[in-house]
């Protein structure tokens, strides 16, 4: 069985586990993409316009025979929009012609098995440094992939600390690829409080928390989470496999509980 070596804060080599067999599973690409646009369509708002819009009048067709279109025209008279076509769509105040219906349905469905295959697809492919490279991250000078540190990171408690140490695992040139990466959004959205976008960069993956979430958080692309929540989007955001993730030994010693799913 593969072997995996686990890094201490001295970047120095703590011990060797075996290497979890959920790394050893065929990336199935196509299921993660799936599984990705599942997640991201129960984050859409529904929106839709007033079925009644346009429709509280009283117009009425004429019928042939008054030198008039047969166009729907309000009734009553001795008011200024009186006989005024209306209802219609190219009628002043009408309906819309094809109109947003709020009771579509945006969710998209997928199946378990399939949800489960592809998070384990995606663990998968970030343990394999063709896909993480594929992917666009800089990891030329971290020594393994996947990449496995002491839980003491999970004490840390200053962001300085925790950069600085992600700079020592060969990651620096990551970090500052995510930093200059942000640009700033084209469209509409820069009035509606999203002006900037920002690169996806280190997903680091913890068990528990002793003061490294508020100490990672402000480091540009670097998300962090516990490994009961991790989902299809921290893995392989946008549906692209291969996220670098740096791993604690706890959570990492977590992924033997999908052996029974492969």
């Amino acid at each position: 069985m593969e072997k995996i070596r686990i890094y201490n804060l001295d970047v120095k080599e703590k011990e060797v586990i075996d290497k979890p067999k959920v790394f050893n599973v065929k990336v199935r690409k196509d299921l993660v993409l799936q599984a990705n646009e599942a997640f991201q369509s129960g984050n859409k708002q529904a929106q839709g316009r007033d079925s009644r819009a346009g429709l509280r009048n009283t117009a009425e067709g004429w019928g042939t025979g008054h030198g008039l279109s047969r166009a729907p025209r309000l009734k009553g008279s001795g008011y200024p929009t009186a006989r005024n076509v209306g209802r219609v769509p190219f009628a002043k105040g009408g309906r819309r012609t094809h109109p947003i219906k709020a009771e579509k349905q945006l969710e998209k469905k997928i199946n378990k098995k399939a949800r489960r295959l592809s998070i384990i697809s995606a663990i998968s492919a970030s343990g394999d440094r063709y896909w993480v490279e594929k992917r666009g991250h800089l990891v030329n000078d971290v020594p393994d992939i996947p990449l496995v540190v002491d839980d003491k990171i999970q004490t840390i408690k200053k962001t300085e600390s925790i950069y600085s140490l992600l700079c020592d695992f060969g990651l620096k040139d990551e970090l500052l690829k995510v930093k200059d990466g942000k640009k700033i959004r084209a469209g509409r959205g820069k009035t509606r409080g999203r002006k900037y976008k920002t690169k996806k960069g280190i997903l680091i993956v913890i068990k528990d928390d002793f003061g490294i979430v508020k100490a990672s958080r402000n480091i540009p692309g670097t998300d962090i989470i516990k490994i009961d929540n991790l989902s299809i989007d921290n893995i392989a955001p946008g549906g692209n496999p291969g996220r670098m993730i740096l791993w604690t030994q706890s959570a990492f010693k977590e992924l033997n509980k999908y052996e029974g799913m492969i």
